[in-house]
């Protein structure tokens, strides 16, 4: 409910999610409301820390500091991504949200590094921790706070698809956790000696840093050119398939400039008998309207195939019954006869499985076992084979 109030009240245009100005306002907002809650939780616990002497509390103090400064990085790095695009960056500048979650990452690990120190310390040199009631019910507190917080950034991640607030909702949902540590350590206090605020604090600070890797490796993966997401990768090929004339597609590529800057490229085959005005219009035009229903740019080659000689069409049959029965090999494209008389290639691409094929066998030995394969049905072509690997499972 107070979610739904604080997006009603300072967000304009709160639906339109696929509007530049609109998503940063979603960031900044998030932002701003991860500041004012984990500055309050640092005070908070930092002054019970003081106080108790708990090197558990204080790091989870510490904790809420870095997530402060990861608010604050989150909206610089929403500012940053909204800059247009230049001559230099000729897709704009989207990847700074990336960014930006990657330094959160970092610091997020440094914290976790330096407590882990501190609760070692703590673990070799105990001081006693006394437990207070009201310190006790002010970290519950500081829990449902995060509890909170964690959905908040969730529900707006999963609005605007930020991989950024999915990281901050995630970050806040492990400090649930080790909030809950350090109230044990408070309550454990009150039947031993041993320091297992120390013991907490190592857990705490482990925590963190599991965290903190998790999020690098999240916000990394994008920066490097992870996979694209198979229902994307779905949806552009179902969609372009839709358009009359288009037989079949292949050759899928996706570039990841940011959220909401996605270039894609994808090869179209189409009849070779129909004239290069008619496939240019389908084209353009599935280029253009695939590219505003997804929200990217879509770029199509047209791949021309024979669709009504006897020899090609009953070759192609022939030869998908000896491909299907590979275990590596997924599909077929860009069949085709090139040569007259006893000179004839069969020129084709096959898709493959790539971590299959890499613990199986090299490109050449494919290649190889392909040839004599067809060699046995057809003895009177050559192949000239390519071949795609296909990175999707």
């Amino acid at each position: 409910m107070l979610s739904k109030l604080i997006i009603k009240t300072f967000i304009k245009d709160r639906d339109s999610i696929s509007n530049e100005k609109t998503r940063t306002s979603y960031g900044i907002v998030a932002g701003v409301v991860g500041i004012i809650i984990n500055a309050l939780l640092f005070i908070i616990k930092l002054s019970l820390g003081l106080i108790l002497g708990s090197i558990a509390v204080t790091a989870d103090a510490f904790n809420n500091l870095s997530d402060a400064a990861s608010s604050i990085i989150t909206i610089l790095g929403f500012k940053l991504a909204n800059m247009p695009a230049d001559e230099e960056h000729p897709f704009g500048h989207g990847r700074f949200e990336y960014i930006s979650a990657m330094i959160v990452s970092f610091m997020v690990i440094l914290v976790g590094l330096q407590f882990i120190k501190s609760s070692v310390g703590r673990i070799l040199s105990p001081t006693p921790v006394t437990f207070e009631i009201i310190s006790f019910i002010l970290i519950l507190v500081s829990i449902l706070f995060k509890i909170w917080l964690s959905k908040f950034n969730g529900l707006i991640g999963k609005k605007i698809n930020s991989a950024a607030l999915k990281a901050a909702s995630i970050d806040a949902l492990g400090d649930v956790i080790t909030s809950s540590c350090v109230a044990l350590s408070l309550v454990s206090s009150n039947f031993t000696t041993l320091p297992i605020d120390g013991y907490a604090g190592v857990l705490v600070s482990l925590m963190i840093l599991y965290s903190g890797f998790g999020l690098v490796k999240d916000t990394l993966n994008p920066l490097l050119g992870e996979a694209p997401d198979p229902e994307l990768v779905e949806n552009i090929k179902s969609s372009v398939l839709n358009y009359y004339h288009i037989l079949g597609v292949h050759d899928l590529i996706i570039h990841n400039y940011g959220p909401g800057r996605i270039m894609a490229s994808i090869h179209a085959e189409v009849p070779c008998n129909l004239s290069i005005i008619t496939i240019h219009e389908v084209i353009d035009r599935a280029e253009k309207e695939v590219s505003k229903k997804l929200k990217l740019y879509l770029v199509i080659h047209m791949d021309p195939i024979n669709v009504d000689d006897k020899e090609v069409l009953k070759t192609e049959h022939d030869l998908l019954k000896i491909l299907n029965n590979h275990p590596l090999i997924k599909s077929m494209h860009d069949f085709r006869i090139v040569g007259e008389g006893e000179i004839k290639n069969l020129i084709f691409d096959v898709v493959v499985d790539s971590n299959k094929k890499r613990k199986i066998m090299s490109d050449e030995e494919l290649k190889n076992d392909i040839k004599s394969k067809v060699k046995e049905k057809f003895p009177e072509y050559n192949c000239v084979i390519t071949i795609d690997e296909d990175y999707l499972h």
